[in-house]
């Protein structure tokens, strides 16, 4: 065991701190140089020195500004030599400065001539190039340094399909890597491979959706692909893929329809899909013995290869996705993508990592990685180059692939500016592209004025954000360990002051002070693939098994988000009363826990039906979708009732919409005794425990609601 040994590291660029370990007495006149590329010999000047149990440590100046990309060793006679530790100063204040390169030419530049390799390393001194085509033997390329920490090399031929990977030198280590920014690769993101855009090209039919003129215009659907897909209860053929989603005339075992068709059916305007970029935790070889649902990122340009038809053929996974969206695209639905960018599944074995040491992710004072995620390191997206990365991958993901909106996982962790980028060229590329996501304010080393959270809405108008408060009083805690409470809809009846609130898009001063410049701010929720789902809350918290009451009390809730102000939101199994059995997270149980059940829609396709009318009545319905707090304030009243029910006015006099009804009235009892309600004027139900058909021989004054129920009347001249 050696009892004697030193390090060297860059602090900036123009001092060096060496350590040296020993219990030996150490030379009164130290002597340090500096070799640079192995030649060039200079000495450092020692400007301070500090001792402690056989650690010395030497603040140096060196004879010159350190210029990365050269190879740096220290040398001390009688003690050897060592690389120079460069890694640490990519957390300088300058390095941004110095570094950023703005380029759109990072990855695998295809060109049936020759293909360019482009790379941002700055702190490396050297980078080789590995790349094999046709199972040949491998070849090695020195790259080409050039100004702001670039790599680049230009390889002649036709290199279409040729895999790769990157080998960097950081500090004297060389580590293998993939390319940050591939566009292809190999099962389980081994290697990196070069792409052939012409040969995935597919008409994505972006112009066949309808235009929207709002966020509050939408209904989001969200599932996440395998589920939607792998039901042995459906004749869907490529199941658990993204071409099982692509199928068209699919069905039950009853007939009923399934997968595409059934999303079609349902008249929903967009779908969420969970993580569709490669993730890390599913074998692509073997993607039957292990489930994710996919917050778990390695390769954020590269689409799952678990969910394509031919995980061995790079094309498959790309072709796959693009005839999905297609077409999702041609039955009039939106595709929303899924992305975490607030984390890694691995920091210290990512791509970047390898590549670029210390930059990549968050650092709190102390050194330690910031883990605001949960996750152990949360991506630093307030430095220029990783803002570069997410916005590259977006509008990468949004030109490519056609995708018309984003859904930022945990968003609070990433920084408003990179978001409100994004936000200004997607809508220049598509009008109505929409970006929400979840705004919680997580602690993390970013500065809370910087954070995309709901804390900042109001400067962020533009952005919508899952409203918690929304879900909350609703249907009560969503957390585990207050599973058991209730909200207004679920019987505590002291939130209807709050109800109200959340009912006009919470974005009007009423009991609480407005979370939101306007309900296009407010994803209005009550379940998401997130803890546990409507159907468990209810059992919780009325403690029955009943269904006929459970269900009731399902379409009140479905129906109130529909009827309310801001974007609807559902989770997939949401609108059937799908249970997970009381577990809260299920994001690695499987098919079991997470698949959507189709056997159950044959059961209760009722449900389905009742969810499909009211979608149709919001979609018609033009007041709905106004998101200006001034004019929900002028639609909207309320009035509270015996036993804690409430009346909801929306007064369409002053409104230019398509209803014949000058007043429609939306009664709600959330209680367990009836409520009675004498009118003025004769009503005529429009939306009852059925669903939304207007019948227009049921005219009366005089109404009874039941419990758990929600009716919605228009009021009729006579």
């Amino acid at each position: 065991m050696r009892e004697t040994s030193f390090d060297a590291k860059l602090i900036n660029f123009t001092t060096i701190r060496v350590a040296i370990f020993s219990m030996q007495a150490k030379p009164e006149n130290m002597k340090i140089r500096i070799v640079k590329n192995d030649f060039e010999i200079n000495y450092l000047q020692i400007l301070k020195t500090s001792n402690m149990l056989g650690l010395s440590i030497y603040e140096c100046k060196t004879p010159y500004p350190i210029e990365l990309g050269n190879k740096y060793e220290v040398q001390i006679d009688s003690l050897g030599i060592v690389p120079l530790f460069v890694d640490d100063v990519s957390l300088n204040d300058d390095f941004d400065e110095k570094y950023t390169y703005e380029g759109d030419d990072l990855g695998a530049n295809y060109n049936d001539k020759f293909t360019e390799f482009v790379l941002w390393a700055p702190l490396a001194s050297n980078v080789l190039l590995k790349i094999r085509k046709n199972e040949d033997h491998d070849s090695y390329y020195e790259m080409i340094r050039e100004p702001k920490g670039i790599f680049r090399l230009k390889l002649d031929g036709n290199w279409d399909g040729a895999i790769y990977t990157y080998l960097v030198q950081n500090s004297g280590v060389v580590r293998e890597t993939s390319d940050p920014y591939a566009k292809g690769s190999t099962p389980n993101g081994r290697n990196s491979v070069v792409i052939n855009f012409k040969r995935c090209r597919i008409d994505l039919e972006n112009d066949v959706p309808p235009t929207y003129n709002s966020y509050t215009d939408a209904v989001v659907y969200e599932l996440h692909v395998r589920d939607m897909t792998i039901s042995p209860y459906t004749n869907i053929k490529n199941k658990g893929k993204f071409l099982g989603l692509a199928e068209e005339k699919r069905q039950t075992l009853k007939g009923n329809p399934a997968g595409l068709d059934y999303l079609k059916y349902l008249g929903v305007t967009h779908v969420q899909i969970l993580p569709m970029f490669d993730y890390q935790t599913v074998d692509e070889l073997n993607s039957d013995n292990q489930y994710n649902w996919g917050y778990d990122p390695q390769q954020y340009f590269v689409p799952e290869g678990s969910y394509a038809s031919d995980v061995n053929d790079p094309y498959s996974r790309i072709i796959d996705l693009k005839k999905m969206i297609k077409a999702l695209h041609h039955n009039k639905i939106k595709v929303i993508m899924d992305v975490v960018f607030n984390h890694v599944y691995d920091a210290g074995f990512c791509s970047f990592e390898k590549t670029v040491p210390n930059y990549y992710f968050r650092r709190k004072s102390n050194g330690l990685m910031s883990a605001g995620s949960g996750c152990g390191n949360d991506v630093a997206s307030e430095r220029t180059m990783v803002s570069k990365m997410i916005y590259d991958a977006c509008i990468y993901w949004i030109k490519e692939f056609g995708i018309d909106g984003l859904r930022f996982d945990l968003m609070g962790l990433t920084d408003k500016h990179t978001i409100n980028r994004i936000y200004r060229e997607a809508i220049s590329i598509k009008k109505d592209f929409i970006i929400y996501g979840e705004g919680w304010n997580m602690q993390t080393s970013l500065p809370d004025e910087d954070k995309t959270s709901l804390n900042n809405a109001l400067n962020l108008p533009q952005i919508g954000f899952f409203n918690d408060m929304f879900r909350d009083i609703l249907k009560g805690s969503t957390s585990e360990y207050n599973f058991y409470q209730k909200g207004y809809l679920t019987g505590d009846l002291s939130y209807i002051e709050g109800f109200k609130f959340s009912f006009m898009g919470s974005c009007i001063n009423y009991c609480y002070n407005r979370r939101f410049v306007s309900a296009n701010q407010s994803i209005n929720y009550v379940e998401c693939h997130d803890n546990g789902v409507l159907y468990d809350k209810i059992c919780a918290c009325k403690g029955v098994s009943d269904f006929s009451k459970i269900k009731r009390v399902i379409k009140v809730i479905n129906a109130t988000v529909l009827l309310s102000y801001g974007i609807p939101f559902f989770h997939s199994g949401q609108e059937i009363g799908q249970s997970k059995n009381m577990h809260q997270n299920t994001y690695k149980s499987g098919d079991k826990y997470n698949m959507f059940r189709y056997d159950l829609l044959d059961q209760r396709f009722d449900m389905a039906n009742y969810f499909k009318s009211i979608i149709s009545f919001r979609k018609r319905a033009e007041f709905l979708k106004v998101f200006q707090s001034e004019k929900i304030e002028e639609i909207v009243s309320f009035e509270n009732l015996n036993n804690g029910g409430i009346k909801i006015v929306y007064n369409l006099e002053k409104f230019q919409d398509t209803s014949k009804f000058k007043k429609l009235y939306l009664f709600i009892n959330p209680a367990e005794n009836e409520v009675y309600y004498s009118s003025e004027h004769y009503l005529r139900v429009l939306i009852s425990d059925v669903g939304y058909a207007e019948m227009e021989t049921l005219n009366t004054k005089n109404l009874v609601i039941s419990p758990n129920t929600l009716i919605l009347y228009g009021e009729v001249e006579q």
